[in-house]
């Protein structure tokens, strides 16, 4: 559509990147094929629904406010939950066929929409002139001719340009993905000027994203070591040791004295030290890994924290420069605990900490 071409470009950028990462995720090829724009009503685009959907209302926040719609195949739904669940195939396709949903697929699946919106933020906002989050509300299963239609429900009246997404999963195309924009919001995103506002967008992606990782892998989780979560086997006081890897001497050494004057114990080793003889030479409670980039080689430095101390509860702490979705996607999976971004405020690493050993 040339009337909003603007947002339809933004929008298959944020699918691109959203499928990338989602494919990460669930250790499954995904890509996506050009969008198809079309103009509906509530009610043409209901009549064109022929299946069981998932609805994840989406809410657009400060300058740009409002409220889209992601709309999904159930039986897709189904079956991106189960190769996140570990589901075995016979038994995903045994439920898609007979569309049964559990409560843990509800539960997976919205963490899965949720990474999805967490891309969608972060190409939008540098796209736009103003803030923008975007926030995932409850979702909503729909039944056509089955469940009642009322004026906001599954989707509010009004007009809206739905982008059709066509996307393939491990080569099998999936049944719907829909992003519904009502069409004054996407007349705003396309041509309309706000007000200034508030900063934190960005700061609110980050922690939106951390939640969702944290609840995608719970503490004791046996498919991925557990995400951000404040959990860890840190004792208060002198006898926490925390162990600083960073190749830039001087930044060590800062470190070092930051967490001495704060009652911590603190080992300091450039980022390719023998992980096991740091490991055996000291009682370490926590690793703190200090990089300029999230590359695969510094990511794999999780890893090695994680096999040498056989705990995958260890608390680590990973910063860099700058970070992407993706990067800290990967950084999760390898076993990162908490993500920050470089120059760290000292307080903050000092609150993670502390909160580690508060848990313990």
């Amino acid at each position: 559509m040339a009337g909003h071409a603007k947002l339809q470009k933004m929008i298959q950028s944020a699918l691109r990147q959203s499928t990338e990462e989602c494919g990460l995720l669930l250790g499954q090829e995904l890509a996506v094929a050009d969008t198809e724009v079309l103009e509906r009503g509530k009610a043409a685009y209901l009549a064109e629904l022929e299946d069981s959907s998932f609805v994840v209302p989406v809410e657009s926040r400060e300058d740009y406010s409002g409220k889209l719609f992601m709309v999904f195949s159930l039986r897709d739904a189904i079956l991106m939950s189960g190769f996140l669940l570990g589901i075995p195939p016979a038994r995903i396709s045994e439920k898609r066929k007979l569309l049964i949903l559990e409560a843990d697929d509800v539960d997976t699946f919205s963490e899965i929409a949720n990474q999805i919106i967490g891309s969608f933020n972060s190409v939008l906002q540098p796209c736009l002139p103003h803030k923008v989050h975007l926030k995932q509300l409850p979702p909503i299963k729909f039944v056509p001719q089955v469940d009642e239609v009322t004026e906001g429900v599954p989707i509010p009246d009004g007009d809206y340009q739905v982008f059709r997404a066509q996307v393939k999963l491990g080569g099998e195309e999936l049944s719907r993905y829909d992003i519904l924009v009502p069409s004054l919001l996407a007349d705003l995103f396309e041509y309309g000027e706000a007000q200034e506002k508030s900063e934190g967008g960005e700061s609110a992606a980050v922690n939106d994203q951390a939640e969702s990782l944290r609840r995608l892998f719970p503490p004791g989780s046996d498919e991925q070591p557990e995400a951000m979560a404040p959990e860890g086997n840190l004792s208060s006081g002198a006898s926490c040791t925390v162990l600083v890897l960073e190749d830039e001497e001087k930044e060590r050494e800062r470190v070092k004295g930051l967490l001495a004057d704060n009652g911590f114990n603190a080992v300091t080793s450039p980022l390719g030290a023998d992980m096991k003889q740091l490991f055996t030479d000291q009682n370490i409670n926590a690793v703190v890994i200090s990089i300029a980039k999230p590359e695969e080689w510094e990511l794999s430095l999780c890893t090695r924290v994680m096999d040498v101390c056989g705990d995958p509860r260890f608390p680590i702490i990973m910063c860099a420069n700058q970070w992407t979705r993706t990067g800290v996607l990967k950084a999760v999976k390898n076993g990162a605990k908490d993500i920050m971004i470089k120059p760290f405020d000292e307080k903050d690493l000092l609150e993670k900490l502390t909160r580690f050993s508060l848990a313990a």
